[in-house]
């Protein structure tokens, strides 16, 4: 398991696959992780927000921690599994059934009906670092859950939970890149690509990976490269980025179905569907996507050699 001391350089999700009648596809799954095991990273987690985790039954719930977790041993992967739901409740019997199976790190997002007050975000973390101090937490600090945390909120956190290690961002703005750095002699911050190439000139931080999980070896080197190599490859992410986004306006809008697309690239019979009422992208909008990578970003590139 990673420790404050040896903290993953990536981390990366594992989608969840859905047959047509919308039944979990644990074959293609334990493959999935595999692949990504093999590749690019053996820190995985499920159930962030491209996971699917705030659409699933408490049935379809463990039937995919369960395979997650022997999936896991079989690839020498350190697990962490996403909690997403309105309910308090709920959260702490899914960390209760999770450690009975061995998983003790956890990905926390806050519950989204109504923003947290300062006293509820203290009661959340209390309820859940505070309840299983054996576990270790990080935090998934996205809009969709209706308040983004700053330094401030962090700091009093750290100190009230030592159990609690890590942060995950999609900030791209420098501004707050900047605010969450402040408390990063406490926790670890991980950031998607925008966020990673600004945070990584003056810190040493996890990549949070997306769009860069296309290709491993380029994204491996992404993460290893120096200022300069990473901001030329984020010129060619931000413009795949424009094409998904071009893709999906006024369609469909979950991670997921992004995220989808990503690992398709690697599995071409990674199926694209989303548990309904959410809209996944369609067989022509991944043709389109798959048109859009740049030739340097493509699985059979030979761009950057030496870097497997």
């Amino acid at each position: 398991m990673p420790t404050a001391d040896a903290p993953p350089a990536i981390l990366a999700t594992a989608v969840v696959p859905w047959t047509e009648r919308y039944e979990f596809d644990e074959a293609t799954f334990r493959r999935e992780v595999q692949t990504i095991a093999r590749t690019l990273t053996r820190h995985i987690y499920v159930f962030g927000t491209a996971g699917e985790g705030h659409a699933v039954t408490e049935k379809q719930f463990d039937q995919i921690t369960k395979a997650f977790w022997f999936s896991a041993q079989e690839s020498g992967v350190s697990p962490m599994v996403g909690l997403i739901s309105l309910s308090l409740p709920t959260i702490i019997e899914r960390i209760e059934r999770c450690r009975a199976l061995g998983f003790r790190t956890f990905q926390l997002s806050l519950p989204s009906w109504g923003a947290l007050n300062d006293r509820e975000l203290d009661a959340f973390f209390a309820e859940t670092c505070g309840r299983f101090p054996d576990c270790q937490f990080h935090h998934y600090n996205l809009l969709r859950t209706k308040r983004l945390l700053t330094s401030v909120e962090y700091r009093r956190l750290a100190a009230a939970h030592p159990n609690f290690i890590a942060v995950k961002a999609g900030a791209s703005d420098p501004a707050i890149v900047a605010d969450l750095l402040t408390v990063s002699a406490r926790l670890r911050f991980y950031f998607t690509e925008l966020g990673y190439v600004i945070a990584r000139r003056t810190h040493e931080v996890g990549f949070l990976i997306s769009l860069a999980s296309i290709n491993p070896t380029r994204a491996k080197a992404f993460v290893a490269g120096d200022d300069a190599r990473r901001a030329a490859d984020l010129v060619e992410l931000k413009a795949l980025l424009a094409t998904l986004m071009e893709l999906s306006a006024g369609r469909f809008h979950m991670d997921s179905a992004y995220d989808k697309m990503l690992f398709r690239v690697a599995d071409p019979k990674f199926p694209l569907r989303l548990l309904p009422p959410y809209i996944s992208a369609t067989e022509e909008d991944f043709a389109r996507f798959l048109a859009a990578i740049p030739a340097g970003w493509r699985l059979d590139s030979s761009s950057t050699p030496g870097l497997a």
